[in-house]
This record gives C-alpha cells, structure tokens and sequence, in this order.
C-alpha cells in the first residue's frame, strides 16, 4: 500500500511501499477514503511528543480518518465490512496518510449520514479535543463564561459550536476577517488579538480553553477567574501531566521547571491548570455523531488536497493560515 510518513525526525514526508497490514484482535482494517491534517502532524514529525509516545519507523504520519471498514480481526463486534466509520486512530498507533489502517475498535464509530468522507475525517481530532476540554476537564455548564483562543482554527470552530450548545457565553480570539465566521458558529464576543489585548476584554471567566501555549498561555490568567480553570492543548507538558502519563522522574523534573512560570500563575490566581493530550474514543465520536445529526454542530473546511499532495497539505496546516479544517482525498 502508498503512504506518507517519516524515516526519522525532523525529515520531510516521504511516500513510502508498505504492506498490507492484517488485522490482528479487536482490530478494524479500514480503506481510508479522506484524512485529515493536524498541528500535532507536524510537532510528531519534529519530534515534539517523543517524550510522551516513543514511535517507531518508517513512522506513517496522520491521526483521524474516515473510511470503509475492509476486515475486522478476532473479537470485532460492533463493526463489519463495509460499514462507514470515522476515528481518531490510537495515539502510539497513528497512520491515516495511507490507503489502508489499523484501527482498534473502541476507538470508531459509523460515520455520521449527512456528512461525505472529507467532512466526516475532519471531525474526530477537533471534536474529542473539544469534548475532552469542555465536558471533561473544565466541566462547563450552562450559564458559564468561556474564553477560546484562535476560535478559528480546526479546534476553536468545533470548540464554539459545542460551547454554545452546552449554554456557554463565549468569547474567541480571531483575526477580524473571521469575526463574522466565529460569530456564525455562536461567539457571543470576538476579540481581534491583532489589534487588542485580550485579557483586557475577556475578564472573569470560567474557563480558558488555550490551543497555542507560550505568551498566551500565561496571559490567560489574567482572563480566568479565582476557582476557574485553564486547559491548554498547546505547549509543554506540565509536571502534574507528565507523574500521570508515567513518563520517567528525570523527565517529570524537567518538564515541571520549563512549565514553573505557569504553575505559579495558576497558584497565584487560585485556578486548576490542566494540560490535556487527547485520547481517542469511539464512544464519544458516536455522541459527537450525535450532534451532528442533529445539525447542533458541522465541519468547517478549509481545503482539500489530493492524496499525492500530502505534503502540500501538511505545509498549508503548518502556515498557521488555516481557517477550519484541511483534509487530504486519499480514495474518494
């Protein structure tokens, strides 16, 4: 089979001859009909989360996908050949930029009806990112305030629509040609961070939901509220993040000194301060479905690239210039 991933870190996509891999206990084969293209992408392609997830090569990139499910292994119940599925594939078994994956079962679910393949793979990252921010982590409720930073980009127009249904006032960060975009989807305030300072507009909020890390990370709590939390998905791993994830004491230690700055911001404020490495969950994609179906949430595409334009997709994401979602056709 054709794919595109790496040899090493730090090294461009390469199309690479595979072969076919067979499913082995609770697994699904699936003919990958659209992939979507992520940050996270190219942070693995760099080596950026070799710390958490020690992969091995020749390293097929990509992380969520629809497609068609071609065989199941051992043990496979709730899905058979043929059925429409979409997924975030398992985070040490990554590989959506190829004509065929390896998806653990728990981890699917059937393709909502009303969206084509493109639409429907470029969901499962943003949604359960989203999901895992909101409802898990930062347990937002009705009548709340939230602050979500590039509200934009693939995460932040996912991320509004679920906020607004759950009967949150949101405010986003977004350059001012978007405003009418994020607005559309349910902003009740849109801050150009180009021009304004958000933190000057955005006060005593419940909860910051931060994708970029660095300066914004550390303003945002000057946004939150005593007894708030922020959840970031960008940075650095923090301490408390990484004794969880089981990652060695040496590296705990480093981690919790490159992160020191916030873990003080967070105690002066008096909030929680989470880090959150998404995990898949066919559960959850099957509520997201849901929503979907119900017309409660909908993709936001940016492009469409052709499977053998792999790379050019990956550099469109990495421009920062996004606007919604990129997706790669790899068998439409």
């Amino acid at each position: 089979m054709k794919a595109y991933g790496i040899r090493r870190y730090k090294t461009p996509l390469e199309l690479l001859e595979l072969p076919r891999p067979p499913p082995g206990p609770n697994d699904l084969l699936v003919k990958v009909r659209a992939a979507s293209v992520n940050p996270v992408d190219f942070k693995i392609r760099d080596g950026g989360v070799k710390v958490l997830i020690p992969y091995k090569f020749p390293l097929v990139l990509g992380n969520d996908l629809a497609g068609d499910v071609e065989a199941v292994g051992a043990g496979v119940t709730r899905f058979k050949p043929g059925d429409a599925i979409y997924t975030r594939l398992d985070k040490d078994r990554i590989g959506a930029f190829a004509e065929l994956a390896l998806v653990s079962e728990s981890a699917c679910a059937l393709k909502p009806a009303g969206l084509d393949y493109a639409e429907a793979a470029s969901l499962p990252l943003v949604g359960l990112t989203a999901w895992q921010v909101l409802i898990d982590l930062a347990h937002l409720a009705r009548g709340q305030k939230v602050l979500i930073h590039a509200g934009s980009g693939g995460v932040g127009t996912f991320a509004i629509q679920l906020a607004k249904h759950l009967g949150a006032t949101v405010t986003t960060t977004a350059s001012a040609k978007n405003h009418d975009l994020v607005r559309s989807l349910g902003a009740d305030v849109a801050i150009d961070y180009k021009t304004t300072r958000f933190e000057d507009v955005a006060r005593d909020q419940d909860v910051v939901f931060d994708t970029q890390g660095g300066e914004t990370l550390l303003r945002s709590f000057e946004s939150v509220k005593p007894g708030g939390v922020v959840v970031t998905v960008g940075g650095v791993p923090d301490g408390k993040f990484a004794r969880a994830w089981g990652v060695s004491l040496p590296i705990v230690w480093a981690l919790a000194f490159m992160t020191r700055k916030i873990t003080a911001a967070a105690k002066r404020k008096g909030v929680r301060f989470e880090y959150l490495f998404m995990r898949a969950s066919g559960e959850q994609l099957t509520e997201i479905g849901k929503l979907v179906d119900q017309g409660v949430v909908k993709p936001i595409l940016d492009r469409r690239f052709p499977f053998d334009a792999t790379r050019d997709a990956l550099a469109y994401v990495e421009s920062g210039k996004t606007v919604g979602k990129v997706v790669v056709d790899v068998a439409p």
